[in-house]
């Protein structure tokens, strides 16, 4: 039973501490005089109380007609607006405009995109092919180069004879 006695001594002494706590708070002495109105010990400091502020709502009580705020009129933009329009016409027209960026990409365009690195590998071996080709025909005909060269270059149609 030593240990309830102790606590209550605990607890009288924490409410001692509270109780002088609360007085340096309210500025009094041991006393219960007040520091700054030595005569006067009944007297609590008052607390300001917030001062409404009447921004959408109007008072009927004429001591409270004084925190109404005074109707604010909307700026005029017209000017501003007026500037923002002049300055976003433009007076220069293009005169021509690119039908490659107007025209839509084909369907197949990234398909194309994709391949063209394996279609130029393929081009390579289809040039060794028929160098092959024509280097056999050569040894197999037994004719001169020169006649042969020739004879291709005939066989095609120049551009000059188009006129």
């Amino acid at each position: 039973m030593a240990g309830v006695g102790h606590m209550e001594e605990e607890a009288w002494k924490r409410k001692e501490r509270l109780k002088s706590l609360k007085r340096k708070q309210n500025h009094t002495d041991d006393n219960g005089a007040d520091k700054d109105a030595p005569g006067d010990i009944t007297e609590e400091p008052k607390e300001s109380l917030p001062k409404p502020v009447f921004r959408s709502y109007k008072p009927q009580d004429e001591s409270l007609k004084e925190a109404v705020l005074p109707k604010i009129k909307p700026a005029d933009v017209t000017e501003k607006i007026q500037s923002h329009l002049e300055a976003s016409k433009t007076e220069h027209v293009l005169d021509e405009v690119d039908l490659v960026n107007l025209a839509p990409r084909k369907p197949d365009w990234d398909l194309k995109r994709d391949v063209s690195k394996k279609l130029a590998k393929l081009e390579r071996r289809t040039q060794r092919a028929i160098v092959e080709l024509i280097r056999e025909r050569l040894k197999t005909g037994g004719e001169d180069l020169a006649l042969m060269v020739n004879a291709s270059q005939a066989d095609r149609p120049s551009d000059d004879d188009d006129d």
